[in-house]
């Protein structure tokens, strides 16, 4: 079919995301939570959740990219930042500043990812050992919750 072109339409849905991490440190352990609203698309096998957070001294972009055996968080805007998960594997990432680059390490404990049939509406579970320049700075767990915002 000489040319002819196709095009593949990246089909976005609006949603809502809710967002938990608990932080664990020595014996210290702190709860944060964030609403925000972004968007669901998928190519292929793989999910992709994005959204912005707007803070006073800037906008932080954030791409979450889900396949079946791994996870990623890609941050850009006022911080940089990336985390790649596996199970029970240590994958190394980055956190990019104004003082330089520290290299990161996740040792994921858990990844679970469920999504319901119409596909907008799921939760990603993570729990894993980040370490920063070698040095074990805490025991994240987190939870991505999101569904279509209708």
């Amino acid at each position: 079919m000489k040319g002819v072109l196709f095009l593949q339409v990246d089909t976005q849905t609006p949603i809502k995301i809710h967002l938990t991490t608990k932080v664990r440190m020595d014996n210290d352990e702190e709860t944060y939570e964030l609403t925000v609203f972004g968007r669901h698309y998928q190519k292929g096998q793989t999910i992709y959740l994005k959204y912005d957070e707007i803070q006073e001294q800037g906008t932080v972009h954030t791409v979450v990219k889900i396949t079946k055996k791994e996870a990623f968080i890609l941050r850009t805007g006022l911080l940089k930042m990336r985390l790649n998960f596996s199970l029970h594997e240590q994958k190394n990432g980055s956190h990019e500043s104004e003082l330089g680059t520290l290299f990161l390490t996740t040792d994921t404990k858990r990844l679970i990812h469920h999504e319901t049939n119409d596909g907008c509406t799921g939760r990603l579970s993570l729990a894993y050992e980040l370490a920063m320049q070698g040095t074990v700075a805490g025991y994240y767990e987190m939870d991505i919750d999101y569904e279509e915002d209708k």
